[in-house]
């Protein structure tokens, strides 16, 4: 019996192979036989080597935009860089496979995108080529990728085509540029934020001249849109390293750029004698993130930026105390406007701000059911959890070493004893009828009057809310 030797690598193609999904091998299938290349390219090919789930699918083909649309006559073709988009359910015969639904789910693919393999004029606005030119040469279309993890191609036969060793950096768990990464980084400034965000997901280590022309090259990300920097920055918040994506956003001068809030927040420390721990707020502000118990990136930003009012707000006491007073509501301010920098919608900022204004709550389970009320109206009641949440980020963050206190604790069950008491006058044991029938009077303002002050009493003392004592109640008001 030989013995067979098989490597990781052999492995991993071997895997990969197993689990292409049925649409993609058709879409590979009618290409080839029409005579043309076609490869599965980008992250798609990265993430099947590294046995992740691929969410979208992208291909490069030696045929034509008008050539791709015979092949694939239910495509769409709106622009000039030779891209054709593909909706996942429209893949011919595949769409009566009743396997599709699965198929669809695995692979995460709500549209397929097949571009024809090309060469890229100069870029004149550090985001896009002037022009374009087609070749047939696929090792010459992955040369103006933007990072050797990202320019290994799959194409029939199971051929893999890696000029760039992208396969060596998945094993050493590297970012690295496609050639000169200075000339990748100029040619395209978005990429500069883009290796961070892969190095955020992957886990991996940005290689060391790649990241000095990430340093080098920072300012141009002042060349990119708000929105796609947003979008390659929640990315970030997303990832399961949020906290070394920010932290390497700062150490290549980008964080200055896209959050001078939270820049300008390092170097000022809360001190005194009244303070045990000795912090920067930076600092406190990246560890809150770290530590924040929440997977939602518009929840773990709040926690980024929790205490940016404390720079506009820092005075130093009588009593020798660094103090913040009132910088819950600069920071709520000023969320608003990070969150309209970013493009965000108007619900994500309406949250951004609830969150920041009112993070600074008094955690007392003996507060009066109207302040607990009070705390769910400003904080809403849709974003109690995420307020914990930031809670826990930002008692973590301090040094505490429990997230959640004993004193928490009780305040959640206060909050939820409250959410389960009256909030409206319908919610009385009693109503206008029996005011009416006490008080022997017809319908009028004065009925509405007693049952508000009943129900005001009710919001301090809940158990007030029995009808023998508010019937009581009624016959002295």
């Amino acid at each position: 019996m030989r013995n067979c030797n098989i490597t990781k690598k052999t492995l991993k193609l071997l895997h990969m192979i197993l689990n292409l999904p049925k649409e993609v091998e058709e879409i590979m299938k009618k290409f080839v036989d029409s005579d043309y290349q076609i490869y599965i390219v980008g992250g798609a090919v990265r993430d099947l080597l590294m046995g992740r789930e691929v969410k979208d699918w992208d291909f490069t083909t030696d045929a034509k935009p008008e050539e791709i649309l015979k092949v694939i006559p239910e495509g769409f073709y709106n622009n000039k860089f030779g891209t054709v988009g593909i909706s996942a359910r429209s893949t011919s015969e595949v769409n009566q496979d009743e396997n599709l639904a699965h198929t669809s789910e695995v692979s995460g693919a709500g549209l397929y995108e097949i571009t024809t393999m090309r060469h890229e004029g100069d870029y004149t606005d550090h985001r896009h080529p002037v022009d374009v030119s087609w070749t047939d040469k696929i090792e010459e279309d992955l040369a103006r990728r933007d990072f050797t993890v990202n320019a290994i191609a799959l194409g029939k036969e199971n051929k893999l085509v890696d000029p760039f060793e992208g396969q060596n950096d998945l094993e050493e768990k590297i970012i690295k540029a496609v050639g000169d990464p200075e000339k990748r980084f100029k040619e395209d400034a978005l990429r500069l934020i883009r290796a961070i965000r892969f190095a955020a997901q992957l886990n991996f280590k940005i290689e060391d001249k790649t990241f000095a022309a990430i340093k080098e090259n920072s300012s141009l990300i002042q060349k990119i849109s708000w929105e796609r920097i947003r979008d390659e920055f929640f990315k970030i918040l997303s990832s399961e390293n949020p906290y070394e994506g920010v932290l390497k956003l700062r150490e290549v001068g980008l964080l200055q750029i896209i959050l001078p809030e939270l820049e300008d927040c390092f170097g000022i420390v809360q001190e005194g004698p009244k303070h045990d721990r000795v912090y920067d707020i930076g600092e406190h502000s990246l560890l809150s993130l770290k530590f924040c118990s929440s997977k939602d990136p518009l929840v773990r930003f709040a926690c980024l930026i929790h205490d940016i009012g404390k720079v506009d707000t820092v005075k130093i006491a009588k009593d020798g105390n660094v103090t913040f007073y009132g910088h819950d509501v600069v920071g709520g301010n000023l969320a608003k406007k990070v969150g309209e920098r970013l493009k965000l919608s108007k619900k994500e900022i309406e949250k951004l701000y609830r969150l920041v204004r009112w993070h600074l709550f008094s955690v007392d389970e003996n507060q009066t059911d109207s302040a607990i009320r009070r705390f769910i109206k400003n904080v809403g009641l849709e974003n109690i959890d995420d307020m914990m949440d930031l809670r826990v980020g930002d008692r973590l963050g301090g040094g505490t070493e429990k997230a959640v206190s004993w004193r928490m604790e009780k305040y959640k069950e206060r909050i939820k004893q409250v959410l389960h008491k009256p909030f409206s006058i319908s919610d009385l044991k009693v109503n206008g009828t029996d005011v009416m029938e006490i008080l022997k009077i017809k319908p009028g303002p004065k009925v509405g009057e007693v049952l508000n002050k009943l129900f005001q009493e009710v919001l301090e003392d809940a158990s007030k809310n029995n009808r023998e004592y508010l019937m009581g109640r009624i016959k002295v008001i």
